[in-house]
């Protein structure tokens, strides 16, 4: 029997609905069971990732632009670490390279961004990360019009520490990138945000090796005012970008947060299996009513039990602390007076050497974060630590020798020791110092976790600040001593206390956390950490 061309056509058209039914009951399967890395895995066998897509290539350009926040910071690291050294700039002010004067003018810095705490964490929570990140903007622009505008050094201080205070707030931003990212480039992404800082580094090492040739305030006006720029570009597209979905369902705007994960997340596809897992992961974790978040100065979830301390104490802020006592502040910020112990005083080799560091540690540290994922975030801040500890051995031997016969050889060796500092510090702490606290904190420790973790910061670079250049005026370059201690005591810390959260979810690390030793627990395989973390996810279905 011949069948009719109707009846194979409603053949087909039945085989073909079948197989939708059959698609959609195994994602729904999939999405039933699966948890955490487990999931996403799946996600992108069901559903490969067009990574060149329109909406993709919009999410790139939206993080682009937030990357823009880190590199306000690499540019005023850059300024200032030269500035100083700048005859106008040491006549206006009455500075030098070395003293206490010194360590105040760069120090005035962290002491804003430590008295933005207050504000930071409430900010995020109550109104979002975007306006965060635009007030931030607005302090650094007024601080560089303060600054620009000064005739005496108490106004100058005023600028650095409005400067400062927008930088503590704009501790937002980190964690903008980290939500908003899709949850297949989120480590990259989140690893590539603090690269960026080096972009602002090097645009103020070329702008200030341009303008070392004028004998006026010139010299010091120009890279003063370009300060401003990237803060304005960051101001005037962050009100055109989405909010951060997480932010948007914590606060019960469900499908606002749905249609931003559908256009960024899912490709224009609502029922995208991306955006489903993330609905889910957050009805699952977040406080749909708020908590404390939508309390302003409740900050209890950052000590409320024996993982939130282990998260926020021994995790979140000890690596981008530890980071200010490395010794790359002190090359960063006082170049000149670190170049002097090697005999190396002229101000056109200074900024040469600057312009240098700037594009080997751009170069370190994208390739760093970029392959944070391949060699995990505990490995990689050991190694560095150690690397970083021979790094200042040599450092300290160069110098000696230096003083004791002044030998050329050894002022050039030092110089490729100050190198390979930038370089080592670069690859493993500049793409980790913001990722690895985000990630170590769930949503509701996060704006006001990194507001915490910020305020230590700024505490241990006012230390650092304050104290580098008083130190390398009265004992020079037994200085270095002290970096190689720090560093050798921050890689033992890390064996010992720093949990791996590579290639795990914030529900797998709210189990990690949770086991009697986090570190041992990070470790297991991630099989292990599935079936544990799905085990746990039906014990709350079934509660």
């Amino acid at each position: 029997m011949v069948q009719s061309p109707t009846m194979t056509d409603n053949k087909t058209s039945e085989m073909a609905t079948h197989e939708v039914e059959d698609t959609q009951a195994v994602r729904a399967e999939l999405l039933h069971s699966l948890r955490g890395v487990a999931a996403l895995e799946v996600a992108q066998r069901l559903e490969p990732i067009d990574g060149r897509s329109k909406r993709m290539l919009q999410l790139y350009g939206i993080c682009g632009v937030m990357f823009l926040a880190a590199s306000t910071l690499g540019y005023d690291a850059s300024l200032m670490g030269t500035m100083l050294d700048f005859p106008a700039f040491q006549s206006q002010f009455n500075a030098s390279i070395l003293g206490a004067k010194a360590g105040l003018i760069t120090a005035m810095f962290s002491i804003g961004s430590v008295s933005a705490l207050p504000f930071i964490g409430p900010m995020g929570d109550l109104w979002g990360r975007r306006v965060g990140i635009c007030t931030a903007c607005v302090f650094v622009i007024l601080g560089t019009i303060i600054q620009a505008t000064a005739k005496g050094l108490p106004q100058y201080l005023a600028g650095r520490f409005f400067l400062g205070f927008g930088s503590g707030i704009g501790g937002s931003a980190p964690a903008y990138v980290v939500e908003i990212a899709h949850p297949a480039y989120r480590g990259i992404l989140g690893g590539l945000f603090n690269c960026f800082y080096y972009v602002g580094y090097f645009m103020a090492a070329i702008v200030l090796r341009g303008c070392v040739h004028y004998a006026s305030s010139t010299s010091w006006l120009l890279p003063t005012c370009l300060q401003a720029l990237l803060p304005t570009i960051l101001l005037i597209c962050c009100p055109f970008f989405p909010e951060s979905p997480r932010w948007l369902f914590a606060h019960g705007r469900a499908e606002e947060c749905h249609a931003v994960l559908t256009r960024y997340h899912g490709n224009d596809n609502p029922n995208s299996i991306y955006v489903q897992l993330q609905i889910r992961e957050f009805a699952e974790e977040l406080n749909a009513e708020g908590g404390a978040d939508k309390n302003m100065w409740d900050y209890r979830p950052l000590f409320k039990s024996r993982a939130a301390l282990y998260r926020v104490l021994l995790c979140a802020t000890a690596i981008p602390m530890f980071a200010q006592w490395t010794g790359q502040g002190t090359v960063s910020y006082f170049l000149p007076a670190v170049l002097s112990t090697s005999g190396i005083t002229t101000t056109e080799s200074v900024l040469d050497i600057n312009i240098g560091i700037a594009v080997v540690s751009g170069v370190a540290a994208i390739l760093g974060g970029s392959l944070l994922d391949r060699f995990g975030r505990r490995k990689l801040l050991i190694s560095c630590c150690a690397c970083l500890t021979l790094a200042w051995v040599g450092m300290i031997v160069c110098t000696y020798e230096y003083t004791i016969t002044g030998g050329i050889a050894s002022a050039h060796a030092s110089v490729f020791f100050i190198f390979l500092v930038a370089v080592v510090f670069s690859f493993a702490y500049t793409p980790l110092q913001q990722l690895y606290a985000v990630e170590c904190l769930d949503y509701e420790q996060r704006a006001k976790g990194i507001a915490f973790v910020t305020m230590m910061i700024s505490a241990a670079s006012l230390v650092n600040l304050f104290a580098s250049p008083i130190a390398l005026e009265k004992i020079g370059w037994k200085t270095y001593g002290i970096w190689i201690a720090t560093c050798g005591l921050q890689g033992i810390f890390y064996y010992f206390f720093m949990v791996e959260t590579r290639g795990r979810t914030l529900e797998e690390m709210n189990y990690v956390f949770q086991q009697k030793n986090p570190v041992k627990a990070s470790l297991v395989r991630k099989e292990q950490i599935d079936e544990a973390v799905a085990m746990t996810s039906e014990t709350k279905v079934e509660a």
